[in-house]
């Protein structure tokens, strides 16, 4: 049955054949960060009623005006930016900005940070917010706090094979070792520890049941976490394991089967929204129906980061 959403109905777009060291690299659509779509929205008056801008990853325009963002042009790229409508109130949140890595050439910036609302000018709320991107859709706009992977389709269909992920990247950590938790209620915490950023790729087999609940099989994995300041690193190779990941000793939390409360979500061949229940981890030499791509500035809880941790990241491909 077939998985084709109603909503990103596109397959991941390849542009660009690249040679490096007798490999090929398929370079994502939009992965250069070249582009980017400007929205100008405004929160309701209740909570200041200001004018605020968001990013997405997409081709060059600006859109003015409080509604739904889809992804443009064939566009790949979701990002944590949303834009929310709770109770009547609109709220939004931006995390992901283009960045300029040198004259002329941009990359995508994704940073950690408080985000401070003031109600009704008499209550200020911290939320601790840490910008990702992801293959996917954000599906706008969100309209409750409850079960946030179901407001994100998780993966785009993709049937190759590669070696690795590929991407350069730079990391700036405060030379800090604690943590903020702050959830807009109560008072800000600190934790211990630093948190890092994330990088990770998966690769499913995906298959519809006649009730309309969509499985998976983990076909390929690869991730990495970073925890210090960097320079920028051209070329970075993220490489794919392919079958069972956990054969290679234990697999850390972020990289774990997600088959219970922490499955992502897809559209099922109807168009409802579903959880995405991994089964287990599939042959080594499967065929992936699906890709899931993830880059953020943070690997902790909600509401929970260190504040200034950011992520830069370029020139996003496949190497094969």
């Amino acid at each position: 049955m077939s998985l084709k959403s109603n909503i990103f109905s596109c397959t991941l777009v390849i542009a660009g054949m690249l040679s490096a060291s007798g490999q090929s690299i398929d370079r994502v659509k939009y992965g250069d960060f070249s582009h980017w779509v400007t929205r100008n929205l405004k929160e309701s008056a209740v909570i200041g009623g200001e004018e605020k801008t968001l990013y997405e990853i997409g081709p060059t325009c600006t859109l003015d005006g409080n509604k739904p963002y889809s992804n443009l042009s064939g566009s790949p790229w979701a990002t944590s930016n949303v834009y929310a409508k709770v109770s009547g109130i609109v709220k939004t949140s931006n995390a992901v900005y283009p960045a300029e890595r040198s004259a002329g050439n941009k990359c995508a910036k994704l940073c950690t940070q408080i985000e401070t609302v003031k109600v009704l000018g008499l209550i200020n709320m911290d939320v601790m917010v840490a910008g990702s991107m992801f293959l996917g859709e954000m599906l706008e706009p969100v309209t409750s706090t409850k079960n946030p992977y179901s407001k994100m389709e998780m993966g785009v269909p993709f049937k190759k094979r590669p070696k690795s992920l590929v991407f350069d990247y730079k990391v700036d950590m405060p030379n800090v070792d604690y943590r903020i938790k702050s959830s807009g209620f109560g008072s800000k915490k600190k934790l211990p520890g630093r948190d890092q950023a994330v990088a990770f790729v998966y690769l499913q087999r995906r298959w519809e049941d006649e009730k309309g609940n969509l499985h998976a099989k983990r076909v390929g994995t690869g991730g990495e976490l970073f925890s210090k300041s960097t320079q920028w690193t051209n070329g970075h190779r993220l490489d794919i394991t392919y079958g069972d990941f956990s054969a290679h000793g234990a697999v850390p939390p972020y990289l774990k089967l997600r088959n219970s409360n922490n499955c992502y979500y897809a559209r099922n061949s109807k168009g409802k929204m579903v959880p995405v229940i991994e089964e287990g981890w599939d042959d080594a030499n499967a065929i992936p129906t699906h890709v899931i791509v993830m880059f953020s500035a943070g690997n902790g809880d909600p509401y929970v980061g260190t504040e200034g941790l950011t992520l830069y990241i370029d020139n996003v491909g496949f190497e094969y």
